[in-house]
């Protein structure tokens, strides 16, 4: 039997007016510590977007969220934050904020592979 790991993950969500708490989940960030695992995914649907917040700059959402992705995988053009270990940028990209794009609360789980966890996230919580 294969060995299961700890893993957290966070829903990334679109808040576009912060005080009604109203949101889209747009994508998931996913930390597995064991496997050395750390990326996020997201997909925009823009006709639900502007069905959901007609005002709102896509590209400047989809800049914010092509950060995400970039941090995770602490890639170049990521910043200083991108620099710190995997554990620091996740709890980096998963801290409260009172912005458009934003994380739900931290969840822990155990998988086994934690690409094909994300992926299984990916698909029931956003698409």
């Amino acid at each position: 039997m294969q060995e299961k790991h700890l893993f957290e993950y966070a829903v990334i969500r679109i808040m576009p007016r912060v005080e009604r708490e109203e949101f889209l989940n747009v994508g998931i960030v996913l930390y597995c510590a064991k496997q050395k695992f750390l990326r996020s995914i997201f997909s925009l649907d823009i006709n639900r977007i502007t069905a959901f917040a007609a005002t709102l700059d896509i590209e400047e959402i989809k800049e914010n969220l092509l950060a995400f992705e970039r941090i995770s995988a602490g890639t170049e053009g990521s910043g200083t934050i991108g620099q710190y270990d995997m554990a620091s940028r996740f709890r980096w990209l998963t801290a409260t904020r009172s912005t458009v794009v934003q994380c739900s609360k931290v969840h822990p789980g155990f998988c086994i592979d934690a690409e094909e966890t994300l992926l299984k996230l990916h698909q029931q919580l956003v698409l």
